[in-house]
């Protein structure tokens, strides 16, 4: 199976003209500790440089220079709490391989003023949205959907959320323009979405109901806020992805995220399960999202690597009187956590080798 690359950022703290330097304290002493772990060892054919392209992502330059790409922030010399100012790596630009100090370097070609844009530093946030030219992070196009839908609740969210209870009439499923009548606490909201609660999403092993992932079907927005206890508050359809109609639930739109994808292991150990895939088949392959059975309670956050293992089953030892025996854990692949949830994470489907089924393992890198 083909490996499929994705792409952290590169955050870079200093700006000189005509190339982009780190920390050298800082690098070194990151670069120094990588290279003496196989977690972020260089590969022993690794090239003296890298010119950038378009089309490429960190991901896949990283990987050219690295066994394990997503280690890089170690590399670069970055640690997580210095990552507050992003800036970004461009097409034209080169990254070079320092051998002697063990560590990343990002220029440009000697007297080219064109490769690297004019960036003027200075103290903001920044999303994944800006620098048009820049290497892109996660692939924008695979997780974009679900960075807002569909949604995971749990079983309070279902009892609380207000409800569709009645449609514009002569329709019996609603689209874009018709007029929604909603019952519930509002809580001050004006712009909602559209669910339809789904099957629940339950351990492979416990059988616990971890959450119930629901089916996003558009937005609406309030035209007319109830004046009574017990009148109906009227909505519009604002965007319909799915037909609506009387039992769904509303959810408040959420603020666009502020994300940034640094990929970095899990502060404590994480044994997790692939809980599902989505779309609700049994198998997923490279660029594709499902559901683990790790989320914030267990310390998961965004940008939180983990490696995929086949669970090892458990065998009757044929040369000892068939004792039961358990075979280990084959990992086969890695991904990437972009969202979390209290009980739940979605996570993007990176560098594997086989299927991903659900029940597997996905666990802490070693």
């Amino acid at each position: 199976m083909k490996k499929f690359s994705t792409a952290g950022y590169l955050f870079i703290f200093a700006l000189s003209t005509g190339a982009v330097s780190f920390n050298a304290l800082a690098a070194d002493t990151a670069a120094s500790t990588a290279t003496k772990t196989t977690r972020c060892s260089f590969k022993a054919n690794a090239p003296d440089k890298h010119k950038v392209v378009r089309g490429d992502t960190l991901w896949d330059i990283s990987g050219k220079f690295l066994d394990h790409p997503w280690c890089w922030p170690q590399v670069w010399g970055l640690n997580r709490d210095q990552i507050r100012d992003p800036h970004w790596i461009y097409p034209g630009q080169i990254v070079y391989f320092d051998r002697a100090a063990g560590r990343l370097r990002l220029g440009t070609p000697a007297g080219d003023k064109s490769a690297l844009p004019n960036v003027k530093l200075s103290p903001q946030v920044r999303t994944e949205g800006m620098g048009q030219d820049a290497i892109p992070a996660i692939p924008s196009a695979a997780i974009e959907p679900f960075l807002s839908q569909p949604l995971i609740v749990n079983e309070n969210d279902l009892q609380t959320a207000a409800r569709i209870v009645a449609v514009q009439e002569g329709r019996v499923f609603l689209g874009k323009g018709d007029k929604a009548y909603v019952r519930g606490d509002l809580k001050g909201g004006t712009s909602f979405q559209v669910f339809r609660p789904a099957k629940p999403l339950r351990h492979p092993q416990t059988k616990e109901i971890l959450g119930y992932e629901a089916a996003y079907l558009g937005t609406v927005t309030l035209d007319r806020a109830a004046k009574a206890e017990d009148e109906a508050h009227r909505f519009i359809v604002s965007s319909s992805k799915e037909e609506m109609g009387i039992g769904d639930r509303l959810i408040p739109v959420a603020p666009t995220p502020i994300l940034n994808y640094i990929p970095h292991a899990p502060a404590t150990a994480v044994d997790a399960r692939v809980v599902s895939v989505y779309g609700g088949v049994m198998q997923a392959g490279q660029n594709n999202v499902i559901t683990i059975s790790s989320g914030k309670d267990e310390g998961i956050d965004i940008g939180t690597v983990l490696h995929l293992y086949r669970f090892g089953g458990i065998i009757a030892d044929r040369t000892d009187d068939k004792k039961p025996v358990k075979l280990p854990d084959e990992q086969y692949g890695t991904l990437f956590v972009f969202r979390v949830f209290d009980k739940l994470s979605y996570a993007l489907v990176m560098q594997v080798t086989d299927a991903v089924q659900v029940g597997d393992v996905a666990k802490s890198p070693e």
